[in-house]
């Protein structure tokens, strides 16, 4: 799903490209993999479609985040869901008619819902928007941070829809009209008003800005190839400097799995459902050798490296069964496991000791081998049909894949943050 062509990409952040004296790369010549995915392949696709089809709310466009639990919206919900409108047409789920109202119904409510300082009965501030939203008003979750990657990840899918409905009829130029409104309505320099360089991760009317901000490698590169390339309101390209500077701690393994290192799995994937990398280096991709997308696909085989060997000796891991990300988890807990004392947790991200960011206390989410697709198919569907053969409906429903499960907690009679516990076979998330 490519929103942003490289000709945009390049015309609009060229500090992506700087670096123009250095040494050109040598290209790495990417190969499609003419795989035909297999059958169940397309049964996975349907039903996480049907999710977005079905959960949303059609008066307003909005997607919870999560289900069947009752729940707010999302609005990184919302960004992957317009896409998936697209995807749905494509393959004949439903009709471009449909899609494109549902579509036009969503910008119309992110353009005319109210934006302002104020602490309650707004959508947004400044062209953003909160991180979770009430399913009905649309208005602020209780005191949710107004979100830069949420809200990216949002202009994302409102952008991919100004590109895919691309034909000269009234709805379909609405959208258009309307995507390229949102996105030039967002001040990017908001997210730096008290002086720093870097883009901070949030807003809060409370308290300002997040004091953490968007640098080194993670899920936040694409925050700044859209704020790059704001029509009205850009950061300067000395930004990018900003969000580069702390790679050197960022580096993990030699050779061949040299990557940029984040342990999650969804900070090598979020940025390229996007935008299309291959072939597109930065002063520190040069000098690496390669780009971002055989970054991620470094990263994604050394996720499954770690989870085959397995150094915590968690139950259930193996070399086809594997994944690590931010996902759902059975709660906070320290308890015994083979021996021993150990921590386990609930909604957090999760990813290979080792790497930054790391956290493993026996979570799985089948999102994070099946995120990765594009980058190895080659292990992601033997993952994926092994989640099925070996965990079936204990993980897998009417929208697809549950969020997580873990096979070594098999603890019962505690208060859950989510989810069940069979003393057999572990725990699985509701959503």
């Amino acid at each position: 799903m490519i929103c942003l062509d490289r000709r945009t990409l390049l015309q609009g952040s060229s500090l992506l490209i700087a670096g123009g004296a250095l040494p050109a790369c040598t290209a790495i010549q990417y190969r499609s993999p003419n795989r035909t995915l297999p059958a169940f392949y397309e049964d996975i696709e349907q039903r996480t479609f049907r999710y977005f089809w079905e959960t949303v709310n059609r008066a307003n466009g909005l997607v919870p985040d999560r289900w069947p639990t009752p729940s707010f919206c999302s609005i990184a919900a919302v960004g992957f869901a317009l896409p998936a409108y697209a995807v749905g047409v494509e393959r004949g789920w439903c009709s471009r008619g449909d899609a494109r109202d549902l579509t036009l119904t969503t910008l119309r409510f992110f353009w005319n819902a109210p934006q302002g300082p104020a602490r309650t009965g707004v959508t947004g501030h400044q062209g953003f928007f909160y991180h979770f939203l009430n399913m009905e008003t649309g208005l602020r979750h209780k005191d949710v941070e107004l979100s830069s990657v949420d809200t990216t990840i949002l202009l994302m899918g409102i952008l991919f829809a100004a590109e895919y409905f691309d034909r000269d009829d009234p709805a379909e130029r609405e959208i258009r009209k309307l995507a390229n409104a949102i996105y030039a309505r967002a001040d990017w320099n908001f997210f730096r008003h008290d002086g720093r360089a870097a883009i901070s991760m949030g807003w809060h009317p409370e308290s300002g800005l997040i004091e953490r901000n968007w640098d080194g490698y993670n899920e936040g590169m694409f925050v700044y190839v859209l704020a790059l390339g704001a029509p009205i309101h850009p950061v300067p390209l000395s930004s990018w400097s900003q969000w580069v500077a702390p790679y050197p701690r960022f580096w993990r393994g030699e050779g061949p799995t040299r990557r940029l290192g984040f342990a999650p799995l969804f900070g090598h994937q979020y940025s390229h459902i996007f935008i299309d990398f291959r072939g597109i280096y930065d002063v520190p991709m040069r000098a690496a050798g390669f780009d971002y997308f055989e970054n991620s696909r470094r990263a994604t085989y050394q996720n499954r490296t770690y989870c085959s060997a397995n150094p915590m000796k968690w139950d259930g891991y193996s070399d086809r069964i594997w994944g690590l990300t931010a996902c759902d988890g059975p709660g906070n807990f320290v308890l015994p496991f083979k021996g021993a004392r150990r921590t386990f947790y609930g909604y957090s991200a999760r990813g290979p000791l080792g790497e930054p960011d790391e956290r493993d206390d026996g979570t799985l989410a089948p999102t994070a081998a099946l995120g990765s697709l594009p980058f190895a198919p080659e292990i992601v569907i033997p993952a994926a049909e092994a989640l099925l053969a070996d965990h079936g409906p204990r993980i897998y429903d009417k929208y697809g894949f549950k969020d997580s499960f873990n096979p070594s907690f098999k603890h019962e009679g505690r208060k859950l943050e989510t989810g069940t516990v069979d003393p057999k076979r572990g725990w699985v998330s509701t959503d």
